[in-house]
This record gives C-alpha cells, structure tokens and sequence, in this order.
C-alpha cells in the first residue's frame, strides 16, 4: 500500500529516535506551563468522547495529560462513554461532543446509515484478536468452520473484522460459524466451559490472555496479519457541524490528536501511565508499554491514504453484507472523510 509522505516521514522519524528529539520542547511542559506559555483563557472549549477501557485510546489521555490540547489553543473536557459505542457516535453526531476516536469497524456501518460524524485521521493499527484456547486444536481460520466463536456484542468490531478475514479464507462467516455473545466478563469462563470455541475481543485483554498464560491460548489472527499490517484500526471522527462551521478548531483538534500519536511512539511510557488507573487489577506500566508496543501508534493515515484504508473498509463490509450492496465505496469514503488539515 501507497503511504503519504507525511505519514511515512513522520513514522521513520520515531522510529528513528528522532521523533523523542522533536518531542522534547514539550516533554517537560505540564498543562499549567503550557496554559501559562499561551496566556490566561484564549482556549477554545470543546467536549471529547472517548473509551477509557481501551488501551489504544490512551494518547487522548496523553493529549491532556501533557498540555498537547492546550497548546492547540483547545480547552478539552474527556467524556467517557466506556464500551458504548452506539452513545458516543450519537453524541458527536448530535453535537453533544466536538469529536472523539473510535474503531473503524464499529463506526463505518452507522456513518452509511447517515450520522452527522467526519472522519480526520487514522490513529494507530492493532488491538483485535482472535484467539483459541490450546486444547480446542484450533490453530488457523480454516479450522473454525463449523465453530462458534465468542464476541461482546453482535456488532463488535471484532466480528467484524475476523468475518472479513473468514470470508477471504473461503468461510461463510454468515453459515459456517456461529457468533454468540457474552459480556466482557465471561468470555473466558465460556471458552473455558466449551460454550465457543474462539473469542474475538481486543486489547488490553486479549494481549494479557495471551502472554499471561501462553500454555493455554493461541493466537489465531489479529488485524495486523494477514495483508492488514498496515490497515488503521482507530479513527478520530469530529461532529460535521464543526468540521462546517469551524475549520480551524477542527483542524487544531485533529492535529492535537496526531501529536499525541507521536508523543505515544517517543514516550509510551506516558501513555501507559495515562491508561493506568483504567487498566485491569495488579497491572504495571511495564505490562502496558508491552501492549501499546504490539499496536501501530505511528500508523496515522490521513488525506488520500486514509481514504483509500476506508473505501478498502467499505468494500469488505459490503462483501459480508454489513454494508449495503448498493453503497459504492469510494463514494462512501469521500463521503465520510473530511481533510481539515490541508484545507
């Protein structure tokens, strides 16, 4: 896949360790000093809808934590919906909150039913999971036909995503398998009863599954695999009013948002430190670097290689009849995108 200059540059900057160096005129600024550098008020208030459970969002705590936000002029307050998906969108889309970041494949379905929702940037790659205990033998997509595979919810993200790879695998992901849905809680518990056979879940808690107890789970795919290492998992979307009506905030949040990814590559101990009062019990910051290390934070697609990551999205939903036939994807995609950054 094509990458913009942009994206590519900054990406081999951090990776580089050049990235901490252009980092560091901030890195010691707190949000006061900051506040204090721009002068009293002058920022522009706005309301952000995040997930504080999800460990791939904790740059948006890294963007208050560390005065990234203010020093975009932006006074921000972090609402968090938790797991709910469905509320946060609604509240972008009715103006309740300026914007927020969440996965691709939760939010691409209600944007071609028409919500009011632009999408800026891409944010990281990573953070879903397929996975198997060892003892049920199952060790690729072709051994889950006829099994049945755990998710929190019917329209999670995660099943969509394994059905487009179940599909590509010569799977009816419709027919050959069947889905059943647990609370976040008792995935493992069915797993363990032999209610299902796999569970398609994301990170923290599919990572710590993993390299917690390796003699007892297997990694079956991820969406880092199987041609979509280089796919965006996470996207900001802001409210279409305010892409309209205020180009400018609306370029400085998603600029603020992208800093932030790359405050997370130079310094993924801040994000972890950030994530850490939501992180699962007896958690270290050590255990979630490790997590944030095994996604793709400096995957931040914008302009015409973000619209291609989404009609790409577009046209393998529309494979497995999440979206509808008659939705073109590069129509949906210049539909649904919106580039403040250059415009």
């Amino acid at each position: 896949m094509t990458r913009n200059i942009v994206t590519t540059s900054r990406r081999n900057l951090l990776r580089s360790g050049i990235g901490a160096a252009l980092a560091a005129p901030f890195l010691g600024l707190g949000v006061g000093s900051l506040a204090r550098a721009q002068g009293a008020g002058g920022l522009k208030p706005l309301r952000f809808a995040s997930n504080a459970s999800a460990i791939c969002l904790a740059p948006v705590f890294v963007a208050q934590d560390h005065g990234i936000f203010e020093k975009h002029g932006l006074d921000v307050e972090i609402v968090n919906f938790g797991a709910s998906t469905e509320a946060l969108l609604e509240a972008i889309a009715t103006g309740k909150a300026d914007g927020g970041v969440g996965m691709a494949l939760r939010w691409l379905k209600a944007l071609e039913q028409g919500f009011d929702v632009k999408i800026t940037a891409g944010t990281h790659g990573g953070c879903s999971r397929l996975v198997a205990l060892q003892s049920a033998g199952i060790r690729e997509l072709a051994d889950l036909k006829g099994k049945t595979i755990g998710v929190t919810d019917l329209a999670a993200p995660g099943k969509n995503f394994f059905s487009i790879l179940l599909h590509q695998a010569g799977i009816d992901p419709e027919t050959d398998v069947k889905w059943r849905a647990f609370s976040t809680d008792v995935l493992e518990i069915a797993a363990e009863r032999g209610e299902i056979d796999a569970i398609a879940d994301g990170d923290p808690r599919a990572y710590f599954w993993l390299h917690d107890t390796p003699d007892k789970y297997v990694q079956i795919a991820t969406n880092l695999d199987h041609c979509f290492e280089n796919r965006v998992c996470c996207i900001a979307g802001l409210s279409g009013s305010l892409v309209r009506d205020d180009p400018d905030t609306a370029r400085a949040l998603t600029r603020a948002l992208l800093e932030a990814q790359d405050w997370t590559v130079a310094r993924p101990e801040d994000a972890a430190k950030a994530f850490l009062p939501q992180a699962p019990k007896n958690r270290s910051v050590e255990d979630l670097i490790a997590v944030l290390k095994d996604q793709t934070h400096d995957h931040t697609p914008t302009g015409a290689d973000l619209k291609t990551e989404i009609a790409q999205y577009a046209e393998e939903l529309r494979a497995i009849n999440v979206f509808r036939r008659s939705t073109d994807p590069q129509q949906f995609a210049e539909r649904v995108y919106a580039d403040v950054l250059t415009a």
